[in-house]
């Protein structure tokens, strides 16, 4: 996100500082606009320098560890990263005198499992979340309406649902895509396609459109409050292979690879943007064929 985040508001004419601490995707690739500096969201006097010397009008929070699957194995460094690192910035913001909003970049994974007749989920929904990153999301969250109510801050926090594009890795969409070229340049010689669960349900949202969100949510949401972000249209993992196959001028064959059936998942992830639209007037526009189509590009220049 942050790359595509960086690009938006240079767009925009703003100053931007970006941060990076072990990124999962190439930091040099950032628009050569923007200063870029190494921070470690755990360091708070590295967090408060930062503040004091770029005085920002607006923070984008997106930093995190964000796999579900590192948080069973990891979850002190999940907690560490997330929480810690969210209290850092609201803190070094308490006393720098900046007139800031925070983008606070939550998660769908706070709801936890949901059932198909409860879909698409609203905020109102109760928080449930079946893994330790869903619950430091909602920490996060809660935090965020602290600092907002007891020290004035403004945060607007957004929980996020599945989101993909160019540059991702570690999701579904950007496994399977790399893969795919993996495939088609030889380095996959038996010419399977590896997957996982098949019937997972997912409403998935564009990169781009995503950090639009961001953006207009900082411009036109409420301080203090949560909004879902999510893609319109739900599909089961398999309509994804299905529009692959049709985007890709080769055949292959599929392996459902053991390992990559979790132990917890949930069924179906879809959520209702009704009350981010009717802040923002924002709406999806880039449906999620061309989203896979521009991944294959970008995996075919890089691989």
């Amino acid at each position: 996100m942050g790359v595509h985040l960086v690009d938006l508001l240079l767009e925009k004419g703003c100053d931007v500082l970006a941060t990076y601490f072990r990124p999962t995707t190439d930091h040099r690739d950032l628009n050569s606009q923007a200063r870029v500096e190494e921070c470690d969201l755990r360091d708070r006097e590295a967090v408060q320098r930062l503040v004091d010397d770029f005085k920002p009008g607006k923070i984008f929070h997106l930093g995190a560890q964000s796999y579900p699957t590192v948080s069973w194995t990891d979850p002190w460094h999940t907690v560490d990263v997330n929480i810690v690192g969210t209290i850092n910035i609201f803190e070094a913001l308490k006393g720098s005198g900046c007139d800031c909003k925070v983008l606070n970049a939550c998660s769908s994974a706070q709801y936890g499992f949901v059932t198909e007749d409860e879909v698409p989920v609203r905020e109102d929904h109760e928080l449930k979340p079946l893994h330790p990153y869903g619950v430091s999301k909602a920490a996060q969250e809660m935090l965020a309406y602290q600092y907002y109510r007891n020290f004035g801050l403004q945060p607007v926090s957004i929980r996020i649902f599945n989101t993909t594009g160019p540059r991702k890795t570690n999701d579904v969409c950007a496994d399977l895509t790399k893969r795919l070229i993996e495939i088609e340049k030889g380095v996959n010689q038996e010419g399977k396609l590896r997957v996982g669960s098949l019937t997972t349900k997912r409403a998935i949202t564009d990169v781009r459109d995503c950090i639009r969100g961001f953006d207009l949510a900082l411009d036109k949401g409420k301080v203090g409050e949560a909004y879902n972000l999510s893609g319109a249209t739900v599909y089961e993992i398999q309509d994804i292979v299905d529009i692959l196959r049709e985007s890709v001028e080769f055949d292959f064959e599929l392996w459902q690879d053991p390992e990559l059936i979790r132990p917890t998942d949930e069924p179906i992830i879809f959520g209702s943007t009704e009350k981010l639209t009717g802040a923002t007037g924002w709406e999806q526009e880039i449906p999620l064929r061309q989203t896979l189509q521009d991944m294959l590009d970008h995996w075919r220049r890089v691989l």
